[in-house]
């Protein structure tokens, strides 16, 4: 299947085309090129983005799309500690059901769809409901089955059992949807034991892990308290290190660590609103990005954030960099652009071919386009693409969407979803979740 794309602007690795032409075939571009002279194609496969910038699909590289059940819920509260998520998040998650599921990831993935996102890492329990939804959503996505034992040896076993179960039947899934592991927190809720198997069960299945890390500290304090040493100096003693990972947020990590996370497959994923939501200690980002690690984006969960819009984390990464170090464009908006594109994809690695989060010959059709109006751009020669991009931009200014060659979104109707559906079905289920949990609450004294 072939498609050629016309946009007035298209935004390559080392420069824009405007306008450009990019050939589409069997889901991988073949070539980007500026329209010649005799003006744009006109062949039956042509298709016209005009008043439309071409971009690389955005990555979400932390997220948790079943919590969209829950979504506000969090807003004042901090779930960056482990009270604030165990007394907010956990107690309606154990009355959490897995019919409940499915519904509530058809709406985060068309709210991803709908802000241009293609591709997502997300971390939760009952993954098997929520692969089917991503693989009809036309998604690309690392699914991390999320592993809570809370240091019980019984959780511990059931939950890993679970895990490994959902591995066998992920093999079975397309190439663009991967089945992952998802340890919740290392040390904090993930004793050594389950570190173990965790590990084990990746390298036996060829996958990744997706955890949280360095949150509030606590990893930290409990490994020096036990081993005199950092927690990423532990991980490397256990051999976390030397495999694919992506550890969320990482506000605390200390900073003389970072060089240990150079040069390896281990990625962290920093979530700019939810850290500022949460009043948490910044991220050390530039030290981080210096030290040569791999440094993408995430949203997190939508219980405090409520938003899945990466162009928000974006230009809030730009503001939250500039105004902890004290300068501005502390992080240029090239680099917030790479974050949510090249590193997303570098750091999850799904994708079959390379360059993958680029635009150019051999990378993989995964694209989106803006509308040029809802930019608000400045003249050309004062304000760069990059910078209306992400300081300009939104979710809502997004008009087509395409992964692997396929349209997902084409001006601005959802094309595997049904949003309507998916969210009335979603708002009931949350009904009967809050009913579960009120007459749990109600009938906890009875039964002491």
């Amino acid at each position: 299947m072939q498609t050629t794309l016309v946009a007035d602007h298209v935004l390559l690795p080392d420069r824009v085309l405007e306008p450009g032409v990019v050939r589409v075939e069997d889901g991988v571009i073949t070539t980007a090129d500026p329209v010649g002279s005799d003006g744009p194609p006109r062949d039956p496969d042509t298709v016209r983005l005009d008043g439309r910038v071409l971009i690389p699909g955005l990555v979400n590289a932390h997220t948790h799309s079943p919590m969209s059940i829950m979504k506000g819920v969090a807003e004042g509260r901090s779930l960056l500690t482990k009270e604030g998520w165990f007394q907010c998040i956990r107690v309606l998650e154990s009355d959490l059901v897995p019919d409940a599921v499915p519904a509530a990831v058809a709406v985060s993935c068309a709210e991803m769809i709908a802000s241009g996102t293609t591709t997502f890492a997300d971390q939760y329990f009952f993954a098997e409901q929520i692969v089917p939804v991503v693989d009809r959503s036309g998604m690309r996505a690392a699914v991390a089955y999320g592993i809570v034992e809370l240091g019980d040896d019984d959780a511990r076993a059931r939950e890993l059992a679970a895990c490994r179960r959902f591995l066998q039947r992920a093999a079975d899934l397309p190439p663009r949807v991967r089945g992952w592991v998802g340890p919740h927190a290392f040390f904090v809720d993930s004793t050594e034991a389950a570190i173990a198997a965790e590990m084990a069960m990746a390298d036996e299945f060829g996958c990744g892990l997706h955890a949280h890390f360095a949150t509030s500290g606590e990893e930290d304090a409990f490994c020096y308290a036990t081993y005199g040493t950092s927690a990423v100096v532990r991980m490397r003693a256990l051999g976390l290190l030397d495999r694919r990972m992506l550890l969320a947020h990482a506000c605390t990590i200390v900073v003389d660590d970072l060089p240990l996370l150079a040069g390896t497959a281990v990625s962290l994923v920093l979530a700019p609103n939810v850290c500022m939501a949460s009043g948490a200690t910044p991220p050390p980002f530039r030290s981080a990005i210096d030290a040569g690690v791999t440094v993408a984006l995430g949203t997190d969960n939508v219980c405090n954030n409520g938003s899945y819009d990466m162009f928000a984390e974006m230009r809030a990464m730009g503001r939250l960099a500039s105004f902890v170090s004290g300068r501005p464009d502390a992080l240029t908006a090239r680099e917030l652009l790479d974050m949510a594109t090249v590193a997303g994809h570098r750091a999850l690695g799904i994708c079959p071919v390379e360059p993958a989060g680029s635009i150019a010959p051999g990378a993989p059709a995964d694209l989106i386009s803006v509308a040029v109006p809802a930019l608000h751009r400045g003249p050309a020669g004062m304000q760069s693409l990059h910078s209306a991009l992400v300081y300009g931009g939104s979710g809502g200014a997004v008009r087509d969407v395409m992964v692997d060659g396929r349209w997902l979104m084409r001006d601005r109707a959802l094309l595997t979803l049904d949003l309507a559906v998916a969210s009335a079905r979603r708002d009931s289920d949350a009904g009967n979740l809050l009913a579960a949990r009120t007459r749990h609450a109600q009938a906890a004294p009875m039964r002491g």
